[in-house]
């Protein structure tokens, strides 16, 4: 089940789409190493209780997912942005670009996985089921946690190797653009059925 998490495609699998397309391999990595960053904040999170007071708190909860529509909205409307950017920008302006995108890569993954809040849903929902009432959650969520962490690094590394596998005909011009759009679109998608979505889903 948490395989099918990880693969169903989503803000992470988008973000590290563009980034990889974008700026490269090591753009990538970035990208992942951010989302497992976050992933561990939210074992952390689960493991303290933080989650359960922020999906039981229906203005926390608000709150979260505001947040995390906001700057998945903000995501997509930059990328969207940036091909406007492209176009009337030189190829060394480019260059430049690339490499401070670069640097921005893992923030984007990082934050765009911690302000999801069906993340901490998802911890708090799922694992528990596999927990004996009687027992401790500590050890068991830390378990589960670096596990699905682990899995997701897997995963991500795999998808950002095949995907750069096929970087000729990707990285051309015209496909980064499509590829840029269509993210940037998705990115804006997930940003507002995040945001109308009910405090308690």
């Amino acid at each position: 089940m948490c395989i099918f998490f990880i693969i169903l495609p989503g803000p992470d699998t988008a973000i590290a789409t563009k980034n990889t397309v974008t700026v490269g391999k090591v753009g990538g990595l970035k990208t992942v190493f951010g989302i497992c960053c976050a992933l561990l904040i939210h074992t952390s999170a689960a493991i303290l209780g933080l989650s359960a007071i922020i999906v039981k708190s229906a203005l926390l909860f608000s709150v979260f997912k505001y947040v995390g529509a906001v700057y998945l909205i903000y995501m997509g409307v930059k990328t969207l942005w940036s091909l406007k950017k492209k176009e009337e920008a030189a190829s060394v302006e480019m260059n430049t670009k690339s490499k401070f995108v670069s640097t921005s890569c893992f923030r984007q993954g990082f934050l765009t996985n911690l302000l999801n809040p069906k993340v901490a849903i998802l911890f708090l929902t799922f694992f528990p089921q596999f927990i004996a009432s009687e027992s401790k959650t500590f050890l068991p969520f830390l378990i589960m946690g670096t596990t699905y962490t682990v899995l997701t690094a897997a995963w991500s590394l795999i998808y950002v190797y095949l995907i750069n596998q096929i970087s000729v005909f990707m990285k051309k011009p015209k496909t980064q653009n499509i590829i840029e759009g269509i993210t940037g679109t998705i990115l804006i998608g997930f940003g507002i059925k995040l945001f109308l979505e009910k405090a308690h889903n």
